[in-house]
């Protein structure tokens, strides 16, 4: 995390530091590559062979199909590059030299010359990290701009493998001990913090478990986040996503509650609630 920037701040920081590098792009040109590939839209450069990635990058090539299935996100307008480094030591060696004013982050998203970026280096949570960073990328490739939670909420949802997004994220288990001892983040108190800084594992959590509730929990629910995302895209003035979620859901506390006390793991796969891409 990044203490003292929103993302919509840390995202201009980062473009005002390539601004003010001109060897940024001479950088990335230059580095010492090993392997190029084109997965859908993203287009991968790296430090080392990505034969053991096909697997993962084939999924990041799916990920835009899911946002659009299941928020009718539209498809990117423009390719997303991603850089991957071969080790955390030649990853922040790499960022400083590209973005001497930005913190240093295990992986980054940026956004410079109308194009999404993805920084990143191998290491155990590589496919985690790539998942999540894509996520915004993509959203960010056709949204002008995204609260703060819910960019967050919907990368946390999205940075797990296809088969463990309904079941398998660690949070669940976290969220339902967090509610059953009163411990909660309501969509209000996550909508109050505008800062990266203000968002710690707490938050994050809170902001990933309403985003599971929309996507899996009442249709009304969902229909209102793919309806706000819209509204976004068109550029309208979409006030805050809580006063919409609690005119859908009168009792929108109480049915999320009761939405991750219901929640069990099936024998198949759970397929995400397809988006109404018409109306």
């Amino acid at each position: 995390m990044t203490s003292g920037l929103s993302r919509r701040r840390f995202l201009q920081a980062a473009l005002a530091a390539t601004i003010a590098t001109p060897l940024a792009r001479a950088a990335e040109k230059s580095e010492g590559w090993a392997d190029r590939r084109v997965y859908g839209p993203f287009v991968c450069t790296s430090a080392f062979p990505l034969q053991s990635l096909e697997g993962v990058f084939a999924e990041l090539a799916r990920l835009e199909s899911e946002l659009h299935r299941t928020l009718a996100v539209p498809s990117a307008r423009q390719t997303v590059d991603v850089f991957l480094l071969a080790d955390e030591a030649s990853h922040r060696k790499f960022l400083a030299q590209l973005y001497p004013q930005v913190p240093y982050r295990r992986a980054l998203y940026v956004r410079r010359g109308g194009r999404g970026a993805v920084y990143a280096y191998q290491h155990a949570e590589l496919p985690v990290d790539l998942r999540h960073e894509s996520t915004h990328a993509l959203l960010h490739a056709t949204l002008p701009e995204v609260p703060l939670w819910l960019d967050e909420g919907l990368a946390e949802y999205f940075e797990m493998p296809e088969e463990s997004r309904p079941h398998g994220h660690p949070h669940l288990a976290l969220v339902r001990w967090n509610l059953r001892l009163g411990m909660r983040r309501t969509v209000e108190d996550l909508e109050d913090r505008q800062e990266v800084g203000e968002m710690g594992s707490f938050e994050y959590r809170f902001a990933w478990s309403w985003v599971h509730f929309m996507l899996h929990g009442p249709a009304a629910a969902h229909r209102t986040l793919v309806e706000y995302l819209a509204d976004i895209r068109r550029g309208d003035h979409v006030g805050p996503l809580s006063a919409r979620l609690r005119t859908a859901v009168p009792d929108l506390d109480e049915r999320m509650e009761r939405h991750f006390s219901n929640w069990r793991p099936t024998t198949s796969l759970v397929a995400h609630r397809s988006a109404p891409i018409s109306g």
